[in-house]
């Protein structure tokens, strides 16, 4: 059986989202708890890496079960008692959110069409205690109507190259297709909200960080969108805190559902 998996986690509480020597990882801490329950070593398939610092609201992640493991584990083989399962071991800060029986073919990251970010700014001279870790806290001059005009600029197709950070290799393809790109500012509050088929390495904080960087007078308009077309990484970019990012949602495409035969 493949278990699919929601998940929830406090981005601070732990060292990113892939499994790494020295644990501590989102990964390392929900397999550690799927062994505790199964008796042995549980890969976890993630829908793609989160840093260290970045919360997720909706992760995705699957699990295979074998056939074996799956006849020791009696109530446990109803995909939905995973939930508690999981959530009596795991600390506060990581929760599972919902447990379903997946597709065959179905992959957490391969079969993902798309996701969507959110990222929180709070511009105030004062950061409220509530948003610690929840937020970039941003204070001085700042035009948010630039923020706006940009994140116009970047929707659609273009070569992200110049919003990648180098993890040591570059992918063959950076080209990547933002769908939305919304802004929405109440008061001290700015959310800017990104959605795309896919994102290169520390690509949204990128875009984010070099967006307040215009916003505050420090580069220009021209030189944000010459990088849009520039196809090659761009000197000291500007990269916003891992802290203010959020992992909304991973986005599937739904299969066709098949007729079902008359029964006899």
């Amino acid at each position: 059986m493949k278990l699919r998996l929601m998940i929830a986690y406090d981005g601070p509480s732990f060292r990113g989202w892939q499994s790494q020597r020295g644990g501590g990882t989102v990964q390392d801490v929900l397999e550690s708890a799927m062994a505790e329950i199964t008796g042995e070593r549980i890969v976890l398939h993630g829908s793609g890496r989160t840093d260290a610092g970045v919360h997720a609201l909706a992760q995705t992640a699957h699990v295979e079960l074998s056939p074996d493991l799956l006849s020791r584990l009696g109530r446990l083989r109803e995909p939905a008692r995973w939930v508690a399962a999981l959530n009596a071991i795991l600390p506060n800060e990581l929760r599972v959110l919902k447990a379903v029986r997946a597709s065959d073919n179905f992959h957490a990251r391969f079969s993902a069409s798309g996701k969507i970010y959110r990222y929180e700014i709070w511009h105030a001279p004062v950061l409220p205690p509530g948003l610690y870790r929840r937020a970039w806290h941003v204070y001085g001059a700042l035009d948010r109507d630039a923020i706006r005009r940009l994140a116009g600029v970047t929707e659609g197709t273009h070569d992200f190259r110049g919003f990648c950070a180098n993890s040591g290799s570059l992918p063959e393809n950076t080209f990547r297709t933002m769908r939305r790109v919304g802004v929405h500012s109440k008061g001290s509050s700015i959310s800017i909200t990104l959605e795309g088929n896919g994102f290169l390495y520390r690509m949204a904080r990128m875009i984010v960080g070099s967006m307040v960087r215009v916003a505050q007078g420090k580069e220009s308009e021209t030189a944000f969108s010459d990088r849009l077309g520039a196809a090659t990484p761009w000197p000291n970019p500007a990269t916003a805190p891992a802290e203010g990012l959020y992992l909304v949602k991973v986005l599937y495409q739904k299969a066709a559902k098949k007729s079902t035969p008359p029964s006899a």
